[in-house]
């Protein structure tokens, strides 16, 4: 094994353990992995939220650097540039929510199967695995959805920086009009981008009702 694989081994069993170290913690003071998980997507859901929002100022902006008709060019760049950087910032935040996620729902599942060995009532052991395989189900289809908006943010980024890179070093009139048939893609994206987390905040908000 590589000192770049030995690096990396370790680098995840030491996030593994603090993982582990902060679920205990917290069991210890009564909040358990279940409501762990509860509270992570509903700050996933936030984060799709928040992003609708960064992503619709976005494209408004882009609406007003490709309808210049005369004024300070540099200054709707500005703002192009910084809403594109806010777009971006919330989009690192929501790959970071889904990863969290994932992590403690990984984390109650295993824990929750185990636990099935230990009933002596056969009855509420097959009630508590029927339970486990409907919450499991129910995860599935949120993290799927979760994901699929979180694959949609790599078009839009990427278009928007490629139009904010262009305008950077050509800020004039012909640069306005070379981008303006970009508009029409990034307004599709952008409107593709909010119904799949309008999709994911539905998922969310049918998830977290389960488990409360």
């Amino acid at each position: 094994m590589t000192a770049k694989r030995c690096l990396l081994l370790l680098l995840c069993l030491g996030l593994l353990a603090c993982e582990s170290t902060y679920y205990n913690a917290m069991e210890k003071v009564g909040i358990h992995k279940r409501d762990i998980l509860v509270d992570r997507v509903e700050d996933a859901r936030d984060s799709q939220q928040d992003a609708q929002e960064e992503f619709r100022d976005a494209l408004s902006q882009f609406r007003s650097v490709v309808s210049f008709d005369g004024g300070d060019l540099e200054k709707l760049y500005d703002r192009l540039n910084a809403s594109y950087e806010d777009s971006a910032a919330a989009a690192d935040d929501i790959r970071e929510r889904i990863d969290a996620v994932e992590g403690v729902a990984e984390a109650l599942f295993e824990e929750w199967e185990e636990e099935l060995s230990l009933y002596s009532n056969a009855r509420l052991r097959a009630e508590s695995a029927s339970k486990l395989r409907e919450t499991q189900s129910r995860y599935r289809r949120l993290r799927d959805s979760l994901r699929r908006s979180e694959k949609s943010l790599d078009p839009v980024l990427a278009t928007l920086r490629d139009n904010v890179l262009y305008l950077k070093h050509n800020l004039n009139a012909s640069a306005i009009s070379a981008i303006k048939g970009e508009l029409t893609v990034i307004d599709r994206d952008v409107t593709a981008l909010i119904a799949r987390m309008d999709e994911a905040i539905s998922e969310s908000e049918g998830f977290i009702a389960q488990l409360r």
